[in-house]
């Protein structure tokens, strides 16, 4: 797709081109901000609507929804106004550097945020109990609010010319203007974003190795139990004190080997194994990181772009290679729901009883809601 600022007037055939290429451009845009609005704002009230998703992962699914909405209603439709306009910032200089800066902002906030997600979902695995107790809502709230100030402290320093953001033609939007980089004060910007998505991944590479290690299970030895009233102890105290907790008649602390098991309560008749727990946190954490590989791959064109101008003297990188590099950045705010919706069958599960079509032939849950 070519620049729809070429001039275009002596040549018809180069000016049916540029009007093809920018209604191609208004069309793809405006599909990706429909889907992105739609999507996002159906995860988010899902969320907050169904008690059964009100868990640590979902807080920042939610944080994640809303940061693509606020980027697809606001920074979106500028970019749809330049292209009508011609390849022209039509505004001024202040609302190009706010518009610019919201759009780094978001960038880094995904980045910051996966990256937390990873370490969560690595301690949901490999340090369960210590994640059960510590991860409240109140623990989510204050990384989310760390993940935003590290994003504003990132997106602001080129406010004040640390950096610069202007109108760059050839992407159609206001973001940082990349040079060479001898004149260049954007290397350290990028440098941290590949750092801290390479890190991500590093956190997901080394939760897969903790699985893998730790896939085979002893076998339990069966020597004879103790019992009083009840309550089985001693080395032999597997199988029947098992049955005695499960059942809700277990007395004392908790036998050795039934750490991770919760009692039944006499209130809920919800019974969740140890076993139940880790397939739920693996799912989730597959969905995590499938978000993390979508955002990666929506990214690399745009950053090897940058990178390029950055080391490059002269480099004049092809117009399409640019446009759908840049194209790509603005698809990756729509992705992310259709990917939860993919690998969650949690999701899937409650958005259908959501839906009055599906509340006749709505399947009961099982009582451990094996996801």
């Amino acid at each position: 797709m070519a620049n729809t600022s070429d001039p275009g007037g002596s040549n018809p055939s180069l000016q049916n081109y540029a009007i093809t290429a920018s209604a191609v451009k208004l069309a793809s845009l405006g599909l990706i901000t429909c889907i992105s609005l739609l999507g996002n704002t159906m995860l988010s009230v899902l969320v907050l609507k169904d008690s059964s998703l009100h868990k640590a992962p979902y807080y920042f699914l939610l944080d994640l929804c809303v940061a693509d909405i606020i980027r697809s209603a606001v920074c979106f439709p500028f970019v749809m106004i330049s292209i009508n306009s011609g390849s022209v910032w039509s505004y001024g200089i202040i609302s190009c550097k706010i518009i610019a800066f919201m759009a780094v902002l978001f960038c880094f906030h995904i980045a910051f945020l996966l990256f937390c997600i990873s370490v969560t979902r690595y301690m949901a695995i490999a340090h369960h109990r210590f994640y059960s107790k510590r991860m409240t809502l109140w623990t989510c709230v204050a990384v989310i609010c760390m993940v935003w100030t590290l994003s504003v402290a990132m997106a602001f320093p080129p406010v004040f010319d640390v950096g610069t953001y202007k109108f760059i033609r050839e992407e159609e939007q206001c973001i940082f203007e990349h040079r060479y980089v001898k004149a260049n004060d954007t290397l350290g910007f990028m440098l941290m974003l590949a750092v801290i998505v390479a890190t991500t991944h590093v956190v997901y590479v080394k939760m897969l190795c903790f699985v893998y290690d730790h896939r085979k299970m002893k076998p339990a030895q069966l020597v004879p139990a103790i019992s009083q009233n009840w309550t089985f102890h001693g080395p032999g105290a597997t199988g029947q004190a098992a049955a005695n907790w499960i059942a809700g008649f277990g007395r004392g602390p908790t036998p050795p080997t039934l750490v991770g098991i919760r009692q039944a309560s006499h209130n809920a008749n919800r019974r969740l194994l140890v076993l139940d727990e880790f397939k739920m946190e693996k799912r989730i954490g597959k969905m995590y990181y499938m978000i993390t590989l979508a955002f990666l791959l929506f990214w690399a064109p745009y950053i090897v772009s940058c990178y390029t101008r950055v080391f490059v003297k002269g480099n004049a990188l092809p117009q399409v290679y640019l446009t759908a590099a840049v194209w790509l950045t603005f698809a990756q705010a729509g992705a992310n729901p259709i990917i939860c919706f993919i690998f969650n069958k949690e999701l899937r599960m409650r958005f259908r009883a959501c839906l009055p079509c599906c509340l006749t032939t709505q399947t009961p849950m099982e009582p451990y809601c094996v996801i």
